[in-house]
């Protein structure tokens, strides 16, 4: 109990109001006893701020996020020599064909060579901006050009300068890779680009999102810890983490050093190099995007301008666009940053696919209080999309809507055979997409967070959906 003060008294500098998940402490047997005990003795590795008894429910949600990420600690390192494996696999077999294979005569593929696509990468190969997108498109333009930078942020250094450079004709700004204060190592990764031309110049900061065998990653999603900062809201703990925050110091305006990073903190990083760039043009603006987890510490990232009054950058933030992005905090948090968005005129999109199982999380119930907020703009299976206030189905796992799903997964698995005949060759999906397909029949929700769809969304809705008149549907 003694160490769990301390451990208060560290985090109250910044927060009064959290509840910490601390998996690297609990043992099996005192995983076990959360589910029958709300004492708050009988939970060394929860610290929370406040005494009171929680539901059963509520105990069983926080002994599912720490037995999950408990197991992802367990499986890391097995886990991303798998996910290493089958991209190499993936893409010997793209970059030699069947009868090299057989006569042995093999090309190794290098990891870190302009060709090598990652796993996520290989359910859409696309390269190419959609040429009839424009960027006196405005929104719809920097929606498209958004979408493929969250999909490059996945690749590799050599990857990501090569699509930016040759087939964008755009400038590479550089990909890093950021520190985690809490997991002790780097787990956060991001792109710089800029679109200039003699009509705008729009540097685009893309967050990489989870990719399937990066434990870390997944730690981050799953952790349901929370802090309230002061006259903001409740925020989730993993994604700030993974933005930033300073562990026991929180968000000080300054970066406070520390000898045990090896690479520095993202949103300083970031704060600090778009400072510079736009010191030298009073016309360069930027843009914040990102799909999945990247979405969320895309949104995160004015949230702690707004903390630290940072009138420059918020004076020249053109726009957040986010892609299947999980939800980030309290109803609170939501209003305080609808209200700040507005004020600065800052422009948030936050775009989703059907059944896209991950915008469906964290849940948006009594017992976890997570709510979205923004615009946001659904897409249906027919890539029609609309302003919703709420989308459908909103926690994702009800039994009223499993075969509605599963229907529309059929559907989706049919269309990927069709889809080329009716909206072109470009459209194609191949096979490891459609396997994907025939996983979301089982469990729907899974190939609609790919990054396939989002870019088809991007090219073949409409574009009236970004229009400021476009009222909502509730």
């Amino acid at each position: 109990m003694e160490k769990q003060e301390e451990s208060r008294e560290c985090d109250k500098g910044f927060s009064c109001s959290f509840m910490l998940l601390k998996p690297e402490e609990v043992k099996l047997i005192d995983l076990f006893r959360i589910l029958f005990s709300s004492n708050l003795e009988d939970r060394k590795f929860v610290d929370s701020s406040s005494e009171t008894e929680e539901s059963f429910r509520y105990r069983w949600l926080i002994f599912i996020s720490i037995l999950a990420q408990k197991m992802l600690m367990l499986t890391s390192k097995p886990m991303a020599w798998m996910g290493s494996k089958i991209e190499m696999l993936l893409n010997l077999l793209a970059i030699n064909n069947f009868l090299v294979l057989l006569r042995g005569k093999t090309k190794k593929p290098d990891k870190d060579s302009a060709i090598f696509i990652s796993f996520i990468g290989n359910m859409d190969k696309r390269m190419k901006l959609d040429s009839k997108i424009k960027p006196e498109h405005g929104c719809h333009y920097y929606s498209a050009l958004s979408m493929m930078a969250s999909k490059a942020s996945y690749e590799n250094r050599a990857y990501i300068e090569t699509i930016v450079k040759d087939h964008w004709k755009m400038e590479y700004m550089g990909l890093h890779d950021h520190w985690n204060d809490y997991q002790e190592k780097a787990t956060t990764q991001l792109f710089f680009m800029r679109d200039k031309s003699e009509n705008h110049d729009t540097i685009v900061v893309a967050f990489r999102g989870t990719e399937p065998f990066d434990a870390d990653a997944w730690c981050s999603d799953f952790d349901l810890s929370w802090y309230e900062l002061q006259g903001m809201g409740k925020i989730h703990g993993g994604f700030m983490k993974a933005l930033g925050l300073q562990k026991n110091v929180g968000w000080p305006m300054e970066y406070k050093a520390n000898e045990t990073r090896e690479e520095p903190l993202a949103y300083y990083f970031v704060r600090d190099k778009l400072k510079a760039l736009l010191s030298e043009s009073e016309n360069t603006k930027y843009i914040l995007t990102g799909h999945s987890l990247g979405g969320a510490l895309a949104i995160l990232f004015p949230a702690i301008l707004f903390l630290h009054e940072e009138k420059l950058l918020l004076q020249r933030l053109e726009g957040v666009y986010t892609y299947g992005q999980p939800r980030v905090g309290d109803e609170k948090f939501g209003k305080y940053m609808e209200s700040k968005l507005e004020e600065h005129k800052i422009r948030y999109f936050r775009i989703v696919y059907c059944n896209d199982m991950v915008p469906r999380l964290p849940y948006d119930d009594k017992d976890l209080m997570f709510k979205h907020f923004g615009t946001c703009v659904y897409y249906n299976r027919h890539y029609q999309g609309k302003v919703v206030a709420e989308i459908p189905n909103k926690n994702y796992f009800s039994p009223l809507s499993a075969i509605p799903m599963m229907i529309n997964a059929i559907c989706e698995l049919i269309r990927s055979f069709t889809i080329c005949y009716s909206k072109g060759a470009e459209y194609k999906e191949g096979w490891f997409l459609r396997v994907f397909r025939i996983i979301g029949l089982v469990i729907p929700g899974v190939s609609a967070h790919s990054t396939q769809d989002y870019v088809n969304s991007t090219r073949l809705g409409s574009s009236d959906v970004f229009l400021p008149s476009q009222e909502m549907i509730p």
